[in-house]
């Protein structure tokens, strides 16, 4: 398969907003592992997965301390293998000898659409970030263009009570910074705000 390919499948599936399609569950985004399959078959309906079996042919492995699944998805002759821990609610390893076939399932969809992400589907997810490459950099565009304005806005401010306005107005406007935890000292006109 050439490198081409890869280029293209990646860089179809990586424009794919997911936002709307994700959980959080003890601090962590999850991506709805159905959507993602439907999206994959959507555009590239040969594509295909593989739940990899041990000798023994469980389709989980272990090495009778804890327990992890292995999968793979091929898209156009590409595959992506992903391996990942059997876990429990709490994201923590589980003991071999209590694992289920329910926390092996769990782990089999969650590997999957890890492995799906591989190919460009809400990677961003696994990299902390919370938006594709593509609307980052038109947000980061849209930011820059703004700031002269809202640097002026700031400057015009008399009262801490002022600037607290035209913080919430740009807060609604490029949400993005909040997202990210970022805190802003603003001082102007004598006065000194922070705000995260």
């Amino acid at each position: 398969m050439s490198e081409t390919t890869a280029q293209s499948v990646y860089a179809t599936l990586s424009r794919i907003n997911v936002n709307e399609h994700v959980e959080q569950k003890n601090g962590l985004t999850y991506l709805s592992w159905a959507w993602a399959w439907g999206i994959v078959k959507e555009h590239y309906p040969n594509a295909t997965y593989t739940i990899y079996e041990n000798a023994q042919g469980w389709n989980y492995h272990t090495d009778g301390k804890t327990a992890w699944v292995k999968t793979g998805v091929t898209i156009q002759d590409i595959e992506h293998i992903e391996e990942l821990p059997v876990m429990d609610f709490r994201n923590q390893s589980i003991p071999a000898d209590k694992v289920t076939s329910f926390d092996v399932n769990k782990a089999i969809q969650r590997s999957l659409t890890k492995a799906v992400a591989r190919h460009g589907l809400g990677l961003y997810i696994y990299a902390g970030e919370d938006l594709p490459e593509e609307e980052v950099r038109k947000a980061r565009a849209t930011s820059e263009s703004d700031l002269p304005t809202a640097i002026a806005e700031l400057d015009a401010c008399k009262t801490t009570e002022d600037v607290s306005k035209v913080w919430e107005k740009w807060k609604k406007i490029h949400p993005e910074y909040v997202k990210q935890g970022h805190k802003f000292f603003v001082h102007s006109n004598s006065l000194d705000v922070e705000f995260a």
